[in-house]
């Protein structure tokens, strides 16, 4: 019952984003441009035909990469069209504004918002963050990417991914899922993982069991210098390095978070989804996390953070820390605004 007023609330929701995203910001611009207005009908008939386009997009997992376009980048372009036409509007009704000025300040806007979202979402940024224990051995160099999204993202983006992180001095490499999320992508493209000379360790987020024939194609990464921790461990100059798959209940991974801790070593958690942390039973650890983005396109990570507390950054509670990544490149529409890509440069310090 519940999981059917979800389902249909979701339609619903998916129905209104489509009106308000892919048809009010043209039909607005058309109305301050040339002064002219659509029929009610004209605009329902064009809501549902994209409507039904994006709902078989979203169910069927299309790798029709016009349709993928046209669902993410359109998502992207419509929702900034959406906010600076809405904001230019309430600016006209209390300053009255001529409108076909005020079409062509929203069109600008537009653009030069569009611009800057995609830069940044070409742009990848080093986060440094400096950590100590007394239990590790010597320090130590990690970096920590996740949210790759290869299929929405080319492989150039992981081509600069590489080249960044092989300007850098670290130990390990760490991948905290979502590494691809398209069925039709070609893994041997990952080949230039093969550059990375260093061990490279990775969990799966929940793109990847998105794919079909996931676990042949999750198993394939073995082939590319990638070692998969599916909750399992393994002991790195003391530290107790443990990955935690996200295709789990939240109990599940508690469980097995647990099962695979030790409380004599530095216990460093990769986890996809930033959802466990503070409910384990154990001390002196660092859980990594990704998945949110940040919220990717501001306001929306005041959406994402009803859903996960820990949207973004380092927090520390208890002796023990979280930090969430925004991930490494964008998912969905190619357009970050008060966000950034990230790789993270973990240094952890021996005391």
């Amino acid at each position: 019952m519940k999981k059917n007023i979800y389902r249909n609330l979701f339609y619903i929701v998916l129905l209104l984003i489509t009106y308000l995203f892919y048809i009010f910001p043209y039909e607005t611009l058309n109305k301050l441009l040339f002064n002219q207005t659509q029929s009610f009908q004209y605009s329902l008939i064009n809501t549902l035909i994209f409507y039904i386009l994006i709902l078989y997009y979203l169910r069927s997992h299309s790798t029709f990469k016009p349709l993928k376009i046209f669902v993410y980048e359109g998502l992207g372009i419509g929702f900034i069209s959406f906010m600076v036409i809405s904001i230019c509007v309430v600016f006209n009704s209390i300053l009255q504004i001529n409108t076909f000025f005020l079409g062509i300040i929203s069109l600008i806007l537009i653009i030069l918002t569009y611009l800057v979202g995609s830069y940044n979402a070409r742009t990848i940024n080093i986060k440094e963050i400096e950590l100590k224990s007394s239990n590790i051995k010597k320090n130590y160099q990690i970096l920590f990417i996740s949210d790759v999204h290869l299929g929405t993202n080319s492989t150039n983006h992981l081509v600069k991914i590489i080249k960044k992180i092989n300007k850098l001095n670290f130990d390990i490499l760490l991948i905290g899922g979502d590494l691809i999320d398209s069925s039709s992508y070609n893994f041997k493209d990952l080949n230039i993982l093969k550059e990375v000379n260093k061990p490279i360790y990775f969990v799966s987020g929940n793109h990847e069991y998105y794919l079909k024939g996931y676990q042949n194609k999750i198993s394939q990464l073995s082939s590319f210098n990638i070692k998969h921790l599916k909750n399992a461990r393994i002991e790195i100059d003391g530290i107790n390095l443990i990955g935690i798959d996200d295709n789990q209940t939240e109990s599940s991974k508690i469980h097995s978070a647990n099962k695979l801790h030790d409380n004599n070593l530095f216990n460093l958690f990769v986890c996809h989804k930033p959802d466990i942390w503070q409910k384990l039973n154990c001390k002196n650890y660092l859980m990594l996390s990704g998945h949110t983005h940040n919220g990717q396109i501001f306001p929306f990570n005041f959406i994402v953070k009803l859903k996960f507390k820990y949207i973004y950054g380092l927090y520390n509670k208890n002796n023990s820390n979280l930090y969430v990544s925004s991930g490494v490149a964008c998912w969905g529409p190619k357009i970050r605004l008060g966000s950034k890509n990230e790789i993270v440069h973990l240094k952890l310090e021996k005391i």
